[in-house]
């Protein structure tokens, strides 16, 4: 590489190539990511989501053996009694398919051809689905129809379009709370852009006056009170019930408690309020990598436009790799051309190299159904026109929610990983963790260890009990949020970073004691730096997030001279004051001021008798380094 002379800022060309690398890099860790658990026994290797194209060849069925298959319209119409059990097992993998929900079209065969139902066909194949459900113990809502009539129906799709058919959505009512499903929403924006009032309003029902009514009640310090500003990480949950109605209380003004929304739900949405403010930025970055989002919802003032940190969480989340979705808030009070040039400039930004999303803008009940189906997709990016105080479109966002798939890549046939987020002292409970469940499944009176100390050590607990949603449950698996309250820890003795593992129950066989989890100091990360005024070279120092954990890290081998924006390479990192349990495969994102870089663990530990730039790791298309002896 040819030295050049280190410009005090960026020019636009290079700005542009950093851009460009994003999407290109986050796309890699993504595929990485399916390295960094091998999968349990018997189980399918994790499928990566490389084209949506194949997608497509899923949805017209040409993949399945269809000449044994009795077509669904005979399912749903023909009054045969054998047919019953045929129905119960097609809707119960659909269900399955869907961790506990689906969406349904009636009267469209699965390659979206229309059955031709008439108004009678379409009621008598409803009532047949209805009664299925009821064996199943599922519940359906007609989401919208065409030809059938009702509040719901939004007419053909062209003159041809005589068949009855609509969009249902349908779902398991669950068992106890373990059966709840979950979706993890990280909600961040500007100072200013009404993300605490829009979940206000979300939440409760009701509408905000224009003077902060409506977030008063989410924040949890004095201080953001005063200034109506957050500050910490604020959690908020939102639930719908098999029914796929929002789970609010029966008297006006009165806020449902966790426990109750738990209790009465299906589906339950936890948004992570997160902070808007500059000062708080590492505060953000800490909740959008801790508490494992499954998506991102981007708040944008209509009269202030992408503004100062908005740009920066867009960039992180796109990083992250999570979908993500926006909302303009605050259209009542704001004038034509200003929402004008609001809305060109989010096009313009998401539509650029580093995103490459297509803007899809809802504006009606169809529109809204359609992009919640195919949000998976993580190349569209919904949004939204809001008003908090009219209520204009808040009932689209609430459809949108109700809709939106479950997706993660979590295995609960693997060994026990949980992340800590945060740590309490609950009296008369004692030490309480909350955090993810990365991987594996952690029952109440488990053994677990939790740790690296400040030496490395995992000391050994017990779990005394298990809360989700502030309602004990018996135990939590992978891709579940909860809370633990250990034995005999004290609360000095645990911190955000920490993970939770499992005892090994068979003994190392050179040593005959039980060994102990590997931590490490020293780690080896392909890197891409996406903003940097000048070059970095060794000795650089940068804090540095992975999953929950944040450090001071310094570069102490790279593998050239020195990198600048835009460049990939390996890069081997120290941590500075503790080591950290890490695995192969874990995102990592790290800053300094305006610096900021994201990679992928590629080796944990370092090996200083084979320096980076003779080979001692194999890079970006080699494969995955091992695991080095420390």
């Amino acid at each position: 590489m040819t030295s050049r002379h280190a410009h005090a800022k960026q020019s636009p060309t290079e700005r542009r190539k950093g851009e460009s690398a994003l999407s290109d890099f986050a796309d890699y860790v993504q595929k990485q990511q399916a390295l960094r658990r091998p999968p349990g026994q018997g189980q399918k290797p994790a499928v990566l989501e490389d084209h949506d194209e194949l997608d497509i060849i899923d949805q017209l069925g040409l993949s399945d053996d269809t000449s044994s298959r009795i077509p669904l319209k005979t399912l749903l119409l023909d009054p045969a009694e054998d047919y019953g059990p045929l129905l119960l097992e097609h809707l119960r993998g659909r269900l399955a398919e869907g961790h506990g929900e689906t969406l349904f079209d009636l009267g469209l065969e699965d390659n979206g051809d229309p059955m031709g139902f008439s108004k009678e066909e379409w009621d008598t194949a409803l009532q047949r689905l209805g009664e299925a459900l009821g064996e199943l113990g599922a519940d359906y809502k007609v989401l919208m129809t065409r030809n059938v009539g009702g509040d719901v129906e939004v007419g053909p799709v062209n003159a041809k379009d005589k068949g009855a058919c609509g969009k249902l959505i349908l779902r398991h009512r669950p068992e106890g709370v373990d059966d709840v499903i979950e979706t993890r929403i990280a909600v961040v924006g500007n100072v200013d852009a009404g993300k605490s009032t829009m979940l206000g309003v979300l939440v409760k029902g009701g509408l905000d006056d224009g003077r902060g009514k409506a977030r008063v009640n989410l924040f949890r310090h004095k201080h953001e009170m005063e200034s109506g500003r957050t500050s910490s990480v604020g959690m908020e949950i939102m639930g719908f019930d098999s029914k796929s109605d929002v789970v609010v209380s029966n008297v006006a003004g009165r806020k449902l408690t966790w426990e109750e929304i738990g209790r009465r739900s299906a589906k339950v949405i936890s948004f992570t309020d997160l902070a808007g403010h500059e000062r708080y930025l590492r505060t953000t970055v800490f909740g959008l990598l801790s508490s494992e989002p499954n998506y991102c919802l981007l708040m944008v003032a209509a009269n202030n436009g992408l503004i100062g940190m908005s740009k920066e969480h867009l960039g992180i989340a796109l990083a992250l790799n999570v979908p993500v979705m926006v909302v303009i808030t605050k259209i009542d009070i704001c004038p034509p051309q200003i929402l004008e040039q609001t809305i060109t400039q989010l096009t313009k930004i998401l539509k650029s190299p580093g995103a490459r999303k297509i803007p899809i803008f809802i504006k009606n009940r169809e529109e809204c159904i359609n992009t919640a189906a195919q949000f998976v997709s993580r190349r569209i990016c919904p949004i939204f026109q809001v008003s908090n105080v009219t209520g204009l479109n808040i009932d689209l966002v609430r459809a949108f929610l109700n809709i939106l798939p479950h997706h993660g890549n979590y295995n609960a046939e693997a060994a026990l990983e949980f992340h800590v987020n945060d740590t309490f002292s609950v009296p008369f409970v004692g030490t309480v963790v909350s955090g993810v469940v990365k991987s594996g499944v952690i029952h109440s009176g488990d053994t677990i260890l939790i740790g690296p100390d400040s030496l490395g050590q995992f000391a050994t607990t017990k779990v005394r009990s298990i809360e989700r949603k502030r309602i004990q449950v018996p135990g939590c698996s992978a891709g579940q949020s909860a809370s633990l309250a250990l034995r005999n820890v004290k609360r000095r003795d645990v911190r955000k970073g920490m993970v939770v593992l499992h005892k090994a129950d068979k003994p190392d066989p050179a040593t005959g004691q039980l060994p102990a989890p590997k931590v490490y100091r020293e780690f080896v990360a392909e890197v891409l730096i996406l903003s940097h005024a000048t070059t970095i070279k060794t000795k650089y120092q940068a804090m540095l997030h992975v999953g929950p954990v944040s450090q001071t890290c310094a570069i102490i081998d790279i593998d050239r001279q020195f990198i600048r924006t835009g460049d990939r390479a390996l890069v081997a990192f120290r941590f500075v004051q503790r080591p950290e349990y890490l695995t192969v495969g874990d995102r990592i994102l790290f800053r300094e001021g305006r610096t900021k870089g994201l990679g992928i663990v590629k080796q944990v530990g370092y090996d200083a008798g084979k320096p980076l730039g003779l080979g001692g790791v194999k890079g970006a298309d080699g494969g995955v380094g091992e695991e080095s002896k420390v």
